[in-house]
């Protein structure tokens, strides 16, 4: 095992951690981290390039549109999902579906009053995909979010207009309704239906 007991050693290999994250965060099929480690080692003491510049170009070029059309094909399943979800889940007894192609089903009622698309409210929430993954969960973590009615996606804009305080509200949100073709972080893909467990918990402004 390598000896990372100087400070240099240690900035060195966080250097090394750094650049690790930003590889595996962008990942692409094939890298091989022997070239990474020579590319940092000739740039770095200024040698002959191993490949020429116009060879990298077209390199990434060639890669950029490999994972342009990867992405564009699970756009493509993560679309069918939905909407076959969606479709589906319309028959379902006790779900309502809007014009604007939002589904909900009521889990409770509430009584209070209904905010405006001006509004501040308090919620509990749970995010799912429509496979059962949890993506964000204020529920989980034990604390409510507070946010303009206006200030979040489509779907809980238009489904929270119709909520009393105290309802609690399950939401099916369509793609178009929620981040569309752009996703959301990691784990929500492009064009990907969203299922939220909603609970209306006080208008504060």
């Amino acid at each position: 095992m390598s000896d990372y007991s100087t400070v240099e050693k240690k900035v060195s290999y966080g250097i090394g951690l750094q650049m690790g994250q930003q590889l595996a965060s962008n990942p692409f099929e094939g890298v091989d981290l022997d070239a990474v480690g020579q590319g940092i080692k000739d740039i770095f003491n200024g040698a002959e390039l191993a490949v020429p510049h116009e060879e990298l170009d077209a390199a990434f070029k060639v890669i950029s549109e490999r994972m342009a059309a990867q992405k564009e094909e699970q756009a493509k399943v993560a679309s069918a999902e939905g909407e076959a979800f969606l479709a589906e889940n319309a028959k379902k007894e006790g779900v309502t579906v809007l014009e604007s192609g939002l589904q909900y089903e009521i889990i409770n009622e509430g009584s209070g009053d209904k905010p405006t698309a001006q509004s501040t409210v308090k919620t509990h929430y749970h995010g799912t995909l429509v496979d059962g993954t949890v993506f964000d969960s204020s529920v989980d973590r034990g604390e409510p979010a507070e946010f303009p009615v206006s200030g979040v996606i489509a779907g809980w804009t238009e489904a929270l207009q119709l909520m009393p305080v105290g309802a609690k509200y399950r939401l099916y949100v369509p793609h178009e309704l929620a981040y569309g073709e752009r996703g959301a972080g990691a784990q929500i893909a492009p064009y990907a239906a969203l299922i939220f467990d909603v609970e209306l918990l006080e208008i504060v402004g």
